[in-house]
């Protein structure tokens, strides 16, 4: 299944919407939460920084969401043609200093990789593409 939608946080809940059509009725709280939280991280991050430099004021580029589930196995794919960016180059926050003490940014690209089996970045066809992937085998 593909959506294509304005990179715009007022479209999250719609990006959310389209990924959960592809999970088990039976799936666990926990792991959706999990699904939720690194999707919003990812799909907000592109409507933020994206196109930040690439397009006027008021203006949004696009996402291209892919996601299947096969085999167990959840892939969402993350298209845009924003600024070259790999969120995985950047260093995991030091999570043993208070919330004070430690930089701003990060927290949510390290929650995404702790909370996913495997992510990917990947910059193709002046595009940056962001992979999730994750089992969903502790459904009941």
């Amino acid at each position: 299944m593909e959506l294509k939608i304005a990179a715009d946080d007022k479209n999250l809940e719609t990006v959310l919407d389209f990924i959960h059509k592809l999970l088990p009725p039976d799936c666990e709280t926990d792991l959706m939460y999990k699904i939720d939280v690194a999707t919003e991280e990812i799909f907000v991050n592109i409507a933020h920084y994206a196109y930040k430099d690439k397009l006027p004021a008021g203006e949004f580029g696009q996402a291209l969401i892919t996601c299947t589930y096969e085999d167990e196995l959840l892939t969402i794919i993350f298209r845009d043609q924003g600024v070259p960016f790999n969120p995985l180059d950047r260093p995991d926050p030091d999570i043993t200093l208070s919330a004070e003490d430690r930089s701003i940014g990060g927290l949510g690209i390290f929650l995404t990789k702790k909370y996913m089996d495997k992510v990917e970045y990947n910059y193709e066809n002046g595009e940056n593409v962001l992979t999730l992937k994750k089992m969903i085998f502790r459904c009941h």
